[in-house]
């Protein structure tokens, strides 16, 4: 295997721990955002689109060089003539490796995009829980106002009229605050609750991805195996 497919190799594999570590539930939402957010990140938080692009366009790049290699060997002579073994053999070995890079590349591109979709979604992820729990510590103040309004409304009934109907009308703003917030509370479960299930299926998604990958690799190991037997056996 030459540098540069030695290199997306490995990158390809720091790509799949990278993604493991993102869907397993290992790190919370909340320390991921702070992981995000750290001054290391953020320095190249305004360069991180351009060398997003610049990957892709690599990555793009190799991948369309692997699948042009991949036609250029499969169409070298007939695979019934055994005039000559030995370039048979070569060509055979040039069309494995060709097909390895393709899917190397190819791999390598799509989890590119699918950490970028997790990042994305366990950002968010964690905005939803901050808001949810703000307005929980929110309703929970409304609430503890609430119902010292109304014990100080029970108390001083008797004797100030006047301060009841100004106590009645804070009352009825908190109780539609209160409407407000668990509305608002309901709307932010709801979101989380998508969220959670669009990265659960982004998971689901990679982890098939990753066995494809096995299965597929596996395969050409068995077909490169057999055809060399057999070409050994003749």
């Amino acid at each position: 295997m030459s540098l540069q497919w030695t290199l997306i190799a490995g990158f390809l594999y720091v790509e799949i721990v990278i993604v493991l570590l993102l869907v397993l539930p290992i790190i919370s939402p909340t320390r991921w955002q702070k992981i995000f957010k750290s001054r290391f990140l953020q320095s190249l938080g305004n360069q991180a689109s351009f060398y997003f692009l610049a990957l892709l366009a690599i990555l793009v790049l190799l991948l369309l060089d692997a699948i042009r290699e991949t036609r250029k060997y499969s169409t070298l002579g007939d695979p019934s003539e055994h005039t000559h073994l030995d370039a048979e053999m070569q060509g055979n070995m040039r069309l494995f490796r060709a097909q390895r890079n393709c899917y190397i590349s190819g791999f390598a591109l799509f989890l590119s995009l699918v950490i970028r979709r997790l990042v994305i979604l366990i950002s968010a992820q964690a905005t939803l829980l901050a808001q949810s729990e703000a307005a929980l510590r929110q309703a929970y103040s409304a609430t503890t106002t609430a119902k010292s309004l109304l014990s100080q409304k029970t108390i001083g009934e008797s004797a100030q009229n006047d301060s009841n109907e100004a106590h009645d009308t804070a009352l009825s703003k908190l109780k539609n605050q209160i409407k407000q917030l668990q509305a608002k509370k309901q709307e932010l479960e709801q979101e989380l609750t998508k969220e959670k299930k669009d990265k659960e299926a982004i998971k689901s998604q990679a982890v098939s991805l990753a066995k494809e990958y096995d299965r597929l690799s596996d395969e050409h190991q068995t077909e490169c195996l057999k055809s060399n037997g057999d070409k050994k056996s003749d």
